[in-house]
């Protein structure tokens, strides 16, 4: 199928294009379902678990977007898709979910080191709304348009975000976990001890 692009010829997307657009499309629709319901989850320990894996998924996503030669729009102007989704009560109960694990540091580009503070519920909102704006071209048929957008917002913007949030997040589950193994550690090196002292030379 030919599609006229931005002034630089036709796109032609053949059916590994299309499968790639179908497979996206499905783990962003998996991606927004599953975001929705974390955000009612009452767990934070089980929805940081649930969130890491999520994340890993849709950036497997956006790296073979990047892999991918570049993908061109079918005009100068996006077709309209109607209004952004209203994703202000998830972003509100994700943030109460994470609660003190929300805000975190993170450098945003590794070649101009400077640490920025951020919000996971910010950035996994909008992370989300850049993903929809995709999947609403694609639904409507549009499909070299939402394979140009998911690339080029992967780029220059979720991509970021996510790898990012997967970093924060694999962060609070290192902590959990390691942290706990030194406690218990440290508990039996005391235990031990006392059965050292208690079966030295002066026990009785």
């Amino acid at each position: 199928m030919t599609e006229n692009s931005a002034g630089t010829g036709p796109v032609v997307l053949d059916a590994q294009d299309r499968a790639l657009a179908g497979d996206i499309a499905d783990t962003v629709g998996g991606f927004l379902v599953a975001l929705r319901a974390m955000a009612t989850e009452r767990d934070g320990g089980r929805a940081v678990s649930l969130l890491l894996l999520e994340i890993s998924q849709v950036l497997l996503a956006g790296a073979r977007l990047g892999a991918q030669r570049d993908f061109t729009p079918r005009s100068e102007y996006q077709p309209d898709v109607g209004p952004e989704p209203d994703l202000d009560d998830m972003r509100l109960s994700l943030a109460d979910m994470l609660g003190g694990v929300d805000t975190y540091g993170f450098v945003f580009d590794p070649y101009v080191p400077d640490v920025v503070e951020s919000q996971l519920s910010d950035d996994l909102t909008s992370i989300a709304t850049d993903l929809d704006t995709g999947l609403r071209h694609y639904q409507q048929g549009n499909v070299a348009e939402a394979l140009w957008w998911w690339q080029f917002s992967y780029v220059s913007s979720w991509g970021n975000l996510a790898g990012a949030a997967l970093n924060a997040l694999l962060s609070v589950v290192a902590h959990d976990r390691l942290d706990a193994e030194v406690v218990v550690d440290a508990d039996q090196v005391a235990v031990a001890n006392e059965m050292l002292e208690s079966t030295g030379p002066d026990a009785r």
